[in-house]
């Protein structure tokens, strides 16, 4: 058959069109498709592009901590998330080492997966599979108007000075797209095109094993012998990984990290692995040949620990995996993604509404990298103490307590007001210091129980004490003249604090006040030592919201707080 003819191939193909959009999301799994769900939820138009043709197909158990939740809580899927969660894993497992299931157990890292740390919050960990998260992602993102794309890959892309234009491409049909956004946002997983085309190196520990996940279905309820697990790690002259078990304990995944001697192991598990290998592996990972073993599938991945030099490059942004790859030990991979894209959602909201300045959008890469490099330092500290200690411990960091990297890390960029606060820290000790994320306190608001965190977003939130009704007028004229939405909350007017917690939590006396980000981040805070006249009060307030609305660039940093310590 003669080939056809150039004019008759374009016969056979659609026509090209042209879409726009404020916001191009490259990438579609969890972290790709959370951004395009806080960004449609913020009111932003965008479009999320993703390779594969649905959601994620494989059972891969997600931890999700709860940061993540009461992010999910904001946009009103928590107790979905909760309650399809508790179809599919026993809540509050244990996380400890095993030398195999059905023998010695060696150490305990957790408990209780929610042990202690329902203070801190309204929400609680659980864990979800991302076959079952990301379908509910997608549901509430198109609920609010995301345009999702699946089979679909984003080519090419240029930016200039007012935006980005890329080409899409339908993987089925070969049907060519045109988007013009005004930024985009690069989601696109470990091995992105887009940083490597934007020639962003990545850098850090590199790849410490070619690991696979084995998924297999078997009865392993005798071997479990009633105990309460969340994570398994095994630890054997065999090999070294972790189980996770779905109810009804008739399923689930052994991931593998090394084979053979402890000391000098083989790191290349993936590689011409076998499914009868891969069902022995499973069995001594058992402590039992007795048990049927079926084989499912198996999926090799990387276990590496890296972060990219930048994570912005014009009109790019880097968020997720593309900006930071890390081990899956403490279950911080995907989390820190979705903080990402919590953190850039509300600023690009708020430029886009004149809310506020594109300035504000260079405080992301300021906030959020420090984070991912200690995050994904603390991943890699967890893999080598639980699983690799053949690695060495010299330039790890010493393993710090997952609150302080879930819950306390720091924001210090030019939309924060105050001196500059430690990295991480217990969020019980932060007490509302400007760069933290706003303390969890039980307030009653007209008669109903509710977190001071449900009462912050989509605009800034003024939390004031008792007698700091001097704050509450600042902020209204304040809010006013910038043109930056302040709702405002005073604790005896507003909401009610029946446990007298308030003041305590957020570090303020009777005068004091707090005023929150969109993100949940405190953005300044005066400690209420004195009450300022009204207009010091409404100056400060002024100074602190030209600040984070990217509108100062002259005494963010020392300005307003330096006005509130002087009172």
């Amino acid at each position: 058959m003669p080939p056809e003819q150039p004019s008759q191939i374009a016969q056979h193909q659609s026509p090209i069109t042209h879409h726009r959009c404020d916001v191009l999301v490259a990438g579609g799994s969890l972290v790709g498709m959370t951004t395009g769900l806080l960004l449609a939820h913020a009111g932003v138009r965008v479009i999320v592009v993703e390779h594969h043709r649905g959601t994620a197909i494989h059972p891969r158990a997600a931890q999700i901590n709860q940061r993540t939740m009461e992010i999910l809580r904001s946009v009103g899927i928590e107790q979905i998330v909760r309650d399809r969660s508790g179809e599919q894993f026993v809540q509050d497992g244990a996380i400890m080492a095993v030398d195999s299931l059905a023998g010695r157990e060696l150490a305990h890292f957790v408990a209780n997966l929610n042990e202690g740390i329902r203070d801190v919050s309204p929400t609680e960990r659980v864990f979800i599979s991302q076959s079952l998260l990301e379908p509910l992602l997608r549901s509430r993102a198109e609920e609010l108007g995301a345009d999702l794309r699946f089979a679909t890959d984003v080519v090419a892309f240029t930016q200039d000075a007012t935006g980005i234009t890329a080409t899409l491409r339908h993987r089925d049909t070969g049907d060519e797209s045109v988007v013009r956004s005004q930024w985009m946002v690069a989601a696109d997983g470990a091995h992105s095109r887009a940083r490597e085309q934007l020639g962003i190196a990545m850098r850090g520990h590199g790849t410490f094993s070619r690991s696979v996940t084995i998924y297999f279905r078997a009865d392993v309820t005798p071997l479990l012998r009633g105990r309460n697990l969340s994570v398994i790690y095994v630890n054997n002259p065999t090999l070294r990984g972790f189980f996770r078990f779905e109810k009804p304990f008739d399923s689930g995944f052994l991931a593998v990290n090394a084979l053979g001697e402890p000391g000098s192991p083989i790191t290349d598990v993936a590689t011409g692995l076998t499914e009868e290998r891969a069902r022995e592996l499973v069995h001594v990972a058992l402590g039992s040949d007795q048990v049927e073993v079926t084989i499912e599938s198996m999926m090799p991945w990387n276990a590496a620990a890296d972060v990219a030099d930048r994570f912005r490059d014009g009109r790019v942004f880097l968020a997720g995996d593309s900006a930071h790859v890390m081990p899956p030990n403490g279950g911080f991979g995907g989390n820190t993604g979705i903080h990402d894209a919590h953190n850039l959602a509300w600023k690009f909201a708020m430029v886009l509404r004149g809310e506020a300045d594109a300035a504000l959008l260079d405080t992301y890469e300021a906030e959020r990298r420090p984070v991912g490099v200690f995050t994904t330092e603390q991943a890699y500290s967890r893999y080598v103490t639980r699983t690799a200690p053949y690695l060495g411990t010299d330039g790890m960091q010493p393993v710090a307590g997952d609150l302080d990297v879930e819950l306390g890390y720091a924001y210090d960029s030019a939309a924060i007001c105050g001196a500059s606060p430690p990295g991480h820290e217990n969020p019980r000790d932060s007490r509302g210091r400007p760069g933290t994320r706003a303390p969890h306190v039980w307030v009653e608001r007209r008669g109903e129980r509710v977190s001071t965190l449900d009462l912050c977003g989509p605009g800034f939130t003024l939390l004031a004490a008792r007698d700091g009704g001097n704050w509450c007028a600042a902020a209204r004229h304040a809010a006013s003249q910038a043109g930056a939405p302040v709702a405002i909350y005073q604790v005896g007017q507003d909401v009610d604090d029946p446990d007298h917690a308030f003041g305590g939590a957020y570090g303020l006396g009777e005068v004091g006040a707090a005023l929150v980000r969109p993100d949940g981040f405190v953005g300044w805070r005066s400690p209420g030592t004195a009450v300022l006249d009204a207009g010091r009060a409404e100056e400060t307030i002024a100074a602190a919201l030209r600040a984070m609305t990217g509108r100062s660039h002259t005494g963010a940093r020392g300005g307003p707080e330096s006005v509130a310590r002087r009172a």
